[in-house]
């Protein structure tokens, strides 16, 4: 079956969806939830203090899919690895725990033979997605000064990968020594 729009996901409503089971799965428990694509949150050099932060914040509460999440790092990764070298720290804040369901439809010749339509409709485990709060970080790049235009514009590629309006703010950290 073909991969839905991240945007599907994108409503925030109903509670979280999200008790996983790690080694007994009992009835309370989701089971067979796929391990969330982004593996890597932190990125860059975490020794060096830096003396600003540029991130990108959410401006609707919304569900960001694990997918949208690793491809938004992908980008502003790729930006500052090439231009700034190991100068900056790029970090993805939120973690994809809500599970995300789907209903499959069977589709082809014959399919409303063995279709079961909304009867048993709750779903099966696709994936994962970060529920958001408006003003929640996203996606921050600790950088100095000279390359803030640098890290707007890595994360300018960033946004476009999520399905909310975000907004670039500049935030000043301690003086660096």
């Amino acid at each position: 079956m073909a991969e839905r729009k991240g945007g599907v996901y994108a409503r925030y409503d109903g509670r979280p969806y999200t008790r996983q089971s790690e080694r007994v799965p009992r009835v309370n428990y989701v089971r067979g939830v796929p391990r969330p694509k982004i593996q890597t949150y932190q990125i860059g050099d975490q020794r060096t203090e830096f003396e600003y932060e540029v991130a990108i914040r959410a401006e609707e509460p919304v569900q960001i899919t694990h997918r949208a999440l690793e491809a938004s790092r992908v980008a502003a990764t790729k930006t500052m690895g090439t231009a700034a070298g190991a100068s900056f720290f790029l970090r993805v804040y939120p973690y994809p725990h809500h599970v995300l369901r789907e209903n499959p439809q069977a589709t082809g010749a014959g399919a409303d033979r063995f279709q079961q339509g909304m009867s048993r409709a709750f779903g099966k485990a696709i994936g994962t997605a970060a529920r958001i709060r408006i003003g929640q970080k996203v996606v921050g790049i600790k950088v100095n000064e000279d390359r803030i235009d640098l890290a707007k514009e890595a994360l300018r590629k960033a946004k476009m990968k999520l399905p909310c309006k975000v907004s670039t703010v500049i935030l000043k950290l301690k003086q660096a020594k």
